[in-house]
């Protein structure tokens, strides 16, 4: 298939698509900002790495991207990797070093095009980690929408890193210390977003389907947090530091812009330590933007094939300038490419402009985005899990059978109760070995005429389909008369094959005429050395 040159692609934008685009690009924007800075906060890395990071996902992965509605900033999958190698390689300007070394690692993985791996995750799988993860933002999130942020935005984890609870136990706690204005500011947030989607269905306005439905949502969140200050000061959530609001860092007062970055320290090369770092961060961070690829391919109402060399690229050089002035590695990011579908991006202009959000919110919009309620964000980020997790997919995929439902809930239970990493694991392992059991299920077929039995080999014979070839062997009664035949059988393993051929003596004790039919061991090596292999036959003479 052929793939389309991104900077192609904006060449030939049409202008149309900005009022879709636009939108979804401000929707993810209010999406990544709580997390740009929760995943920093996580990393024990600066603050405004994770704005920095964000910034890049956005802008500058956004445009070499493989993909048109992936949306990429820093991942709350590496958050332990990157607190763990600040600690180990002793500053945040070293470990910048290993930003750096990763996107050169990236950007050469996507010249060798090892993006081809990404095909190799099962259907289920995909579609399993799709729903996990939409049900672990709905979990995540429903302390916040209750006013309870002792766990930072952005992390998937089942074990909490920041307050030693786990996705179940804080859930509990939020109940137990609800906040009354949180709580209605998150559902009467939850109501206007399910109620705006359905007049958007409906309507033939353009308004409520292109309107960001996200902004509104924070406008009414700010407002109402201003009417309690006013009117109901118990309810009041704050508008400083270390309360229920989106915290944006400010620039201190007479330090210049560029004090914000960070550069790395080149002086570390020496250290070899910082080349491991670099190489897992690369794998890691390939792995979850590959994973997420094949999801927004499927999220994606045109169903556009992603080129998943082309995004390897795109995150190399992402992460190489990420790392040059200071921000945290970055990935394609599910939650964020998620809030993008949904907000109706139809390129990849709406990750561009969320990035450009995110540069202004950096030297603009500090002083009024910090009076937002971080509960009517848990709102949008709750509709946005419910609809990866719909109901209605389980029951579809539970129609699909079981090879399709058992590695599906093994992946979203796997995710949901470890992290995105081990559930992928899990539901991959699950999956390859139902495709094999399938597989070996179809290897013969047997056909019983009274007593004429044909075995009949229907494709290559490796030695898992012994326990079951054994088994119809057994089933033979005196008397029968049995052909198995391997004609369509181009490899047979030498362990049936020597099954087949000792269970003569078997069958001449018991009274049971056996033949069999082209039985070799490799037909192909067999036709390479120019041998005949059309009659190996083993015929035994009728006992009777």
């Amino acid at each position: 298939m052929q793939r389309v040159n991104p900077i192609r692609t904006l060449t030939n934008y049409k202008t149309r698509y900005l009022s879709q685009d636009l939108p979804a690009g401000l929707s993810v924007f209010l999406v990544a900002l709580p997390l740009c800075l929760g995943i920093a906060l996580a990393s024990g890395a600066p603050l405004f790495s994770g704005l920095v990071a964000g910034m890049i996902g956005g802008i500058v992965v956004g445009l070499l991207s493989g993909s048109e509605v992936s949306v990429s900033g820093p991942a709350a999958g590496l958050a332990v990797i990157v607190a763990d190698s600040i600690a180990k390689i002793g500053s945040y300007e070293a470990f910048l070093v290993a930003v750096v070394l990763a996107g050169v690692i990236q950007f050469i993985l996507g010249l060798i095009k090892a993006g081809r791996f990404s095909s190799f995750f099962p259907d289920s799988v995909i579609k399993g980690m799709l729903v996990a993860i939409g049900i672990v933002i709905i979990l995540k999130q429903i302390p916040h929408a209750l006013g309870r942020d002792n766990d930072y935005e952005g992390e998937f984890e089942f074990q909490q890193l920041a307050d030693g609870e786990n996705t179940i136990s804080e859930i509990y706690r939020a109940i137990e210390t609800a906040s009354p204005g949180a709580v209605v500011i998150s559902l009467i947030s939850m109501v206007f977003l399910i109620s705006w989607e359905r007049v958007a269905g409906r309507s033939t306005s353009k308004f409520f389907k292109n309107f960001p439905a996200a902004l509104v949502v924070v406008i009414i969140g700010v407002a109402l947090n201003e009417f309690y200050r006013v009117a109901v000061p118990d309810w009041y959530l704050g508008d400083t530091a270390h309360q229920h609001m989106v915290q944006i860092p400010t620039i201190a007062p007479g330090k210049g812009v560029f004090s914000i970055f960070d550069f790395p320290d080149f002086s570390i090369l020496k250290d070899l330590r910082v080349y491991g770092i670099a190489a897992t961060i690369a794998l890691v961070a390939s792995l979850e933007t590959l994973l997420n690829l094949e999801a927004s391919d499927r999220l994606d109402s045109q169903k556009r094939v992603s080129s998943t060399n082309q995004e390897l690229i795109a995150q190399g050089v992402g992460n190489m300038l990420s790392g040059l002035i200071g921000g945290l590695p970055v990935t394609s990011v599910v939650v964020r490419t998620s809030a993008n579908v949904y907000g109706g991006a139809r390129t990849r202009i709406s990750a561009i402009v969320h990035g450009v959000y995110l540069l202004l919110a950096i030297f603009l919009g500090g002083a009024l985005l910090n009076l937002v309620p971080l509960s009517c964000l848990a709102a949008v980020l709750i509709m946005v899990g419910y609809k990866l997790a719909k109901p209605a997919i389980f029951k579809k995929t539970y129609q699909d059978g079981w090879s399709q439902f058992v590695p599906f809930i093994v992946t979203v239970a796997g995710i949901v109760f470890t992290d995105l990493l081990i559930g992928i694991a899990l539901g991959s392992v699950v999956g390859i070995i139902y495709v094999l059991y399938t597989n070996f299920q179809s290897t013969f077929r047997v056909a019983r005429n009274g007593r004429q039995v044909l075995i009949e080999f229907e494709k290559d014979l490796y030695f898992l389909s012994k326990p079951q070839l054994k088994e119809v062997l057994g089933s033979l009664e005196p008397g029968d008369e049995v052909v198995i035949d391997g004609t369509k059988a181009p490899f047979i393993d030498h362990d049936i094959y020597n099954m087949l051929h000792d269970y003569r003596e078997t069958a001449k004790v018991q009274g049971i005429h056996y033949e069999l039919r082209n039985i070799v061991l490799n037909r192909r090596t067999w036709k390479r050395k120019g041998q005949k292999t059309a009659s190996a036959v083993t015929p035994l003479a009728d006992p009777h």
